[in-house]
Order: structure tokens, then sequence, then C-alpha cells
């Protein structure tokens, strides 16, 4: 069994969904505190050849609150439009626009406001464009000490779900040791994605936006092949 554990993050880059389709089981935070300035509610898309924040607007609420507590706010209602008409006018010539729009349209459409459950459902839906068939499983129905924190964390979510084998962002080389994990039974393994290049009109490539920009120019074939191919495990 292998997993790998992440915050929800919005339409993260090709990554993330790398990792989701490397593993049997994949986890994600929503018992934890929010973070400002990560990739929980905003990523980056291209807009006239230069890379461009999208953000979903939150809720005034304590800085020390979990994900799954945090809520969009109330102008998100007319936000949501702002945003998807800067994604139609960037990619409207973007070869795979007409099959990709509408996904995303349905996504920022969602109704309900919960941070969590916005992100969530917007990843079931890149999920399944892509035939990615690993469930996803939400970390607070884990039956662990759900005090631990960091690396301890980790380890008994793997323990909890018979995993043999843990693999993580590339990122994490800072924060994980093998050896620790060795020590409980369980083989990490960083994921380091690899040079995913493709054409984005006639700019000059820039690497690692959001999924958004990698499904507007690649079918869901081509990225299936970069999902399988274009990693290697450290």
């Amino acid at each position: 069994m292998k997993i790998a554990v992440m915050q929800p993050y919005l339409f993260p880059y090709i990554g993330y969904f790398q990792l989701m389709n490397a593993v049997d089981q994949f986890v994600i935070y929503d018992n934890i505190e929010f973070t400002k300035k990560g990739w929980i509610n905003r990523n980056r898309i291209l807009v006239n050849g230069k890379d461009a924040y999208i953000s979903l607007p939150l809720k005034k609420d304590s800085d020390f609150l979990d994900i799954k507590e945090r809520y969009l706010a109330e102008i998100w209602q007319e936000e949501r439009k702002k945003i998807l008409n800067k994604i139609a006018e960037s990619y409207k010539k973007a070869p795979h626009f007409s099959n990709v729009y509408h996904i995303i349209e349905k996504c920022l459409l969602f109704e309900k406001m919960n941070l969590f459950e916005f992100i969530l459902n917007s990843l079931n839906s890149v999920k399944e464009y892509l035939g990615i068939a690993t469930p996803l499983i939400i970390s607070s129905e884990i039956s662990i000490n759900h005090q631990l924190k960091a690396e301890k964390k980790v380890v008994e979510i793997c323990k909890s779900l018979k995993a043999e084998t843990y693999i993580n962002p590339i990122g994490g080389t800072g924060l994980y040791n093998k050896d620790d994990f060795k020590k409980e039974g369980i083989d990490l393994y960083f994921l380091k994605t690899g040079d995913v290049k493709y054409k984005q009109f006639n700019n000059d490539f820039i690497p690692f936006l959001s999924i958004i920009d990698v499904m507007m120019f690649n079918s869901a074939d081509e990225i299936k092949k970069q999902l399988k191919s274009a990693y290697t495990l450290v």
C-alpha cells in the first residue's frame, strides 16, 4: 500500500496529480491549520504571456482555524464571475478550451461556501477528467491521534492505513527523514516532477502553472502520459 498526504490546493500544478496518481490512497488534510500565502486558496494561470494569480476570497476569521473551518467570503458570488471571465479571456484560443472550460466553470459555480468542500469538489472533478482512480481520503476521518504534528502525524496515518510506502513531494526532503520512517516499517520516497513542457500559444514557456493551464494546452490522454512518466522517485 502506497499513500501520500497533502493539503487541499486550488487547481494545483501537475505534480500534485502525479503524486495522486502514483499512490493507492491519497489523504487530504482538512483538520490542520489554514496557512496564508500558500496554495490552498490560490494558484497561477497564464494571462497575456505572464503568470497571474486567481484567488478564492475568504471570510475574515481567526488565523488559527483549521482548513475545514474556513469559508468563502460573501463577495465570492461576484468574484467568481471575474475569475471565470479572466480564464475565458486568457484561454479562449487554447486548443482544448471547449473541453476544459465547462469543467472549470462547474467547479467555480459549486454552491457550498466551505473552503475544504469547495476545493475537494474541484480536485475530484479534475481527477475524474484525468482518469485518476486513486481514492481521496479525508484526514479527519482516519482513526489516529489528531493532536500529533508533522512527521509523527504522517507516520500514524501510514500505520492506520497499513501503508508500507509513503511518497511526498520533493519539497519535503528537509522535513522528513528516510531512516525515521524506516524504523516504523515505512519506505519513504520523494516525487520530483520532471520537465513537463508544452506550447503555451507563442509565448516563452512558464512552468508549474495551475493544472488549468496544462488542461487547456494538452489533451486528457497527453496529460495521462505526463502523470505516469514525467517524474522520478528519489
